[in-house]
């Protein structure tokens, strides 16, 4: 890893004009010195090699860098590290573990991907609203994605794939009523 830790940082000079991080990123705590103009995209793709967030126009308008801080979807190319400390990260790598999350299976059956660079940051976006309401309006999925941009599918098959999701998660939920 190219990150300073604390635990190995005894030269005075390597914490000059740096700043100290706790941060918790995908479920594991990071204790880390960075400069102070390291964003947060910066720390994830380069020394943390997360390379699931995507960088575009690094100006907060495409959405491909989204993360989730705290639960809540922020560009990681607007957020400067020092603002991350204390902090939970999640990152599109935590999104799936073993399985595809169901917005991911959906989206892949749906064809709601060309390219895929913007679908790990349209992924974080539908996955922070459907945490809070797995049955959105299609003015509400619209509403999380603004942000978000896709140059190459247009947005008929992730409207889909969120459709797909919404029919598939109140079978799962009409059938454990059933039971």
């Amino acid at each position: 890893m190219k990150i300073d830790r604390f635990e190995n940082s005894t030269n005075d000079r390597i914490l000059e004009n740096k700043i100290a991080l706790n941060i918790t990123i995908n479920g594991r705590l990071y204790s880390l010195i960075v400069p102070p103009t390291y964003r947060l995209v910066d720390l994830l793709r380069k020394d943390l090699e997360l390379t699931g967030t995507k960088t575009s126009c690094e100006i907060g308008r495409c959405g491909s860098c989204s993360v989730l801080m705290n639960g809540n979807v922020v560009n990681s190319c607007l957020v400067m590290a020092y603002q991350a400390n204390g902090m939970v990260i999640e990152t599109i790598e935590q999104v799936s573990q073993e399985n595809l999350h169901p917005i991911q299976q959906a989206f892949l059956e749906e064809g709601a991907l060309q390219c895929g660079y913007c679908t790990p940051g349209m992924i974080i976006a539908l996955k922070s609203l459907l945490d809070k309401n797995n049955q959105p309006t299609e003015e509400e999925v619209l509403d999380y994605l603004c942000g978000n941009l896709c140059r190459c599918t247009g947005y008929n098959g992730i409207l889909r794939a969120v459709q797909r999701y919404k029919n598939e998660s109140s079978a799962i939920f009409d059938n454990k009523t059933l039971e």
